[in-house]
């Protein structure tokens, strides 16, 4: 019988990835510093056509982009004149379960059962279990989701809670966790004991998946609206969202869109505290994942994860708790749409964000998700309330996350926050060359290169930096 300890499970943590997905990661390393991305993620074996395929068999994909007109005018009120974009939204909450990560499951499912596996294990806070309890139930596979759940006195958040119950009602096991380091610890066990196929967010097929919402946003901004948006948002958790849409726009052509990753502002909420668990009010999309998976990606549960977003991000900003809530009833009172809270941070951003912008520009949320009983504003501000948070309206640049929520007072009050991206470019090569004392190669600088999304010479720059 295999040891079972925390220790002995991480130490093999590689060989059971690989069992689980035969996938060898060793194959595509180049030096303790690089590795052959793109070989990686040809290794999927799909082409866009055929994911597109595999997906509409499934219920995926061919999901409509919406003008939010009276969302544009309302953000034209406050720009200075000729600014005010015109606000789009990719409506991914018209997929099977419900979300973009529709996406992802159908091809890890489909991948899963062309290898013979007899059922799939992930771990999620919610959105993506749902999606593959979904296409697993439809290809015949079982399934298994490992969900951070709970605080230790057993109390969980309304949204989680609504993940799970939709995770079961789509018929998988919920292998339900309190918050701490065992998330992961606790699915490769269970990947190991079941034999069954590892569909982790971050495989090469995860974020392959995703490559046909961008590869569909350029067809339809085509055919249906005559030109490409300028600026495209996407929220920001741990980057598969950003990677596989901005992958999916290069396939069809599309070089010049601008990709925006937006994020909720957690700062100084530790994301493994059993303390701040229950004290934040976004279980994705937030800095708490968004800022460390950019800077690391390669801290998830797969040796190299496929989702890498610093390497086609061209900004990075914040926004608010109190925003987010704000612009999420916004939407549903100006243009009849609710939706859940990860894709209207995208949109709290794009609502400041088109202020900046000619009123002739377009400006796209890359995504839309289902709503549910805990996912909607009041449910959420009422835990919060319970847990102690003063909640009112006023600034939300004065809100502190786990002591307050600042709602907007106005329409104007919302603004984005811009993270530095030079930091977090000099973050991913310290990371990228932690322990490595020799002079680097010219093959590892064109590697940094493409992943900060910069030049060797500031590779070469920013390693001087961490010198001194």
């Amino acid at each position: 019988m295999s040891n079972n300890s925390y220790k002995a499970v991480m130490d093999r943590k590689n060989q059971i990835v690989q069992d689980s997905l035969k996938v060898n990661y060793e194959d595509f390393k180049i030096s303790d510093v690089a590795f052959d991305y793109e070989r990686m993620m040809e290794e999927t074996g799909y082409t866009i056509d055929e994911m597109i395929e595999i997906q509409s068999k499934l219920g995926v994909g061919n999901t409509p982009i919406v003008e939010l007109k009276n969302i544009s005018a309302l953000s034209r009120k406050y720009a200075p004149k000729g600014k005010g974009a015109r606000i789009f939204v990719k409506d991914e909450a018209a997929n099977a379960s419900g979300s973009f990560k529709d996406r992802r499951a159908a091809v890890s499912c489909y991948h899963a059962k062309k290898l013979g596996y007899t059922g799939v294990v992930t771990a999620t806070s919610g959105n993506y279990g749902a999606a593959v309890a979904s296409h697993a139930a439809k290809l015949g596979l079982k399934c298994i989701v490992v969900q951070e759940c709970f605080d230790s006195k057993g109390v969980g958040q309304p949204e989680i809670v609504e993940k799970a119950r939709k995770c079961e009602a789509l018929g998988a096991e919920v292998v339900q966790l309190t918050v701490g380091p065992e998330l992961f610890y606790k699915f490769l066990q269970i990947v190991e004991d079941t034999g069954y196929f590892n569909a982790s967010l971050y495989t090469p097929f995860g974020i392959a998946g995703v490559e046909t919402l961008g590869y569909e946003i350029v067809k339809q901004f085509d055919k249906e609206v005559g030109k490409q948006p300028d600026v495209v948002v996407a929220t920001n958790a741990g980057g598969g969202n950003l990677t596989g849409t901005a992958r999916g726009m290069r396939k069809a052509g599309n070089t010049t869109t601008k990709v925006v990753a937006a994020s909720v502002d957690l700062t100084g909420l530790h994301m493994a505290s059993d303390t701040d668990f229950n004290r934040k009010s976004f279980t994705t999309g937030h800095t708490g994942f968004g800022v460390p998976f950019t800077t690391g990606p390669d801290r998830s549960d797969v040796p190299r994860s496929a989702a890498r977003p610093l390497r086609y991000m061209d900004r990075y900003v914040t926004m608010s708790q109190g925003e987010v809530f704000y612009i999420t009833e916004m939407l549903a009172n100006l243009e009849g749409l609710e939706k859940g809270p990860a894709g209207n941070t995208s949109l709290a951003a794009a609502f400041a964000i088109a202020q900046e912008m000619d009123e002739d520009q377009i400006i796209l949320v890359q995504e839309t998700e289902y709503t549910g009983a805990g996912k909607t504003v009041q449910p959420q501000l009422s835990f919060a309330r319970e847990n102690g948070i003063d909640i009112h309206f006023g600034n939300p640049r004065d809100e502190k996350p786990g002591v307050t929520i600042v709602l907007p007072d106005s329409p104007k009050a919302i603004e984005i926050k811009d993270v530095d991206l030079n930091r977090l470019k000099r973050s991913a090569v310290k990371n990228a060359t932690k322990g490595i004392e020799r002079e680097l190669t010219a093959e590892e600088f064109d590697y940094l290169a493409e992943e900060i999304n910069d030049s060797v010479e500031k590779v070469k720059s920013l390693l001087e930096e961490l010198k001194n």
